[in-house]
């Protein structure tokens, strides 16, 4: 299943003012239980995650990305919220986890089967390669523009 498939319109945040990565979180775990989409426990267990397993990847363009998401039994259906951020917020690197990374578009994962997990995050790691995609994506005024990018990215 694509990301565009699986983004959820009402959980798209953009230009969002974030305090720090847990805020970032929970703005937009909120989101996904406000859609109906996980449990109340999903918004604790990816902030539990984010701090074992950090998820900040620096990318090659101007903007660096996020991609915080949790164990499957905290979620009903799947669904990706996003969100753009006007200010960076530091997230700890995946790969190199002591080592901060300045955060400006995070995509969180609702999943609710293993296999699609990987396959979506391998999805949004090779969206978050293609430098042109993510500054379009972080100029979006409108949750249907981000919609429409995917859907592109998602036939090329």
């Amino acid at each position: 299943m694509a990301l565009s498939d699986l983004i959820v319109q009402s959980a798209i945040s953009l230009n969002y003012v974030a305090k720090d990565s847990s805020d970032v979180i929970h703005h937009m775990g909120q989101k996904l239980v406000e859609a109906g989409l996980v449990k109340e426990t999903f918004i604790e267990a990816a902030l539990k995650r984010e701090k074992s397993m950090p998820t900040g990847l620096p990318l090659a363009g101007s903007f660096n990305a996020a991609i915080p998401h949790t164990d499957i039994e905290h979620v009903k259906a799947s669904g990706v919220a996003m969100a753009t951020l006007s200010n960076p917020v530091k997230f700890q690197n995946m790969v190199i986890p002591n080592e901060a990374v300045e955060v400006s578009i995070v995509f969180l994962l609702a999943l609710d089967k293993p296999k699609t997990q990987i396959a979506m995050l391998q999805e949004i790691a090779n969206a978050l390669q293609n430098t042109e995609l993510i500054e379009s994506l972080m100029a979006a005024k409108e949750p249907l523009e981000i919609i429409e990018m995917l859907k592109k990215v998602s036939k090329e």
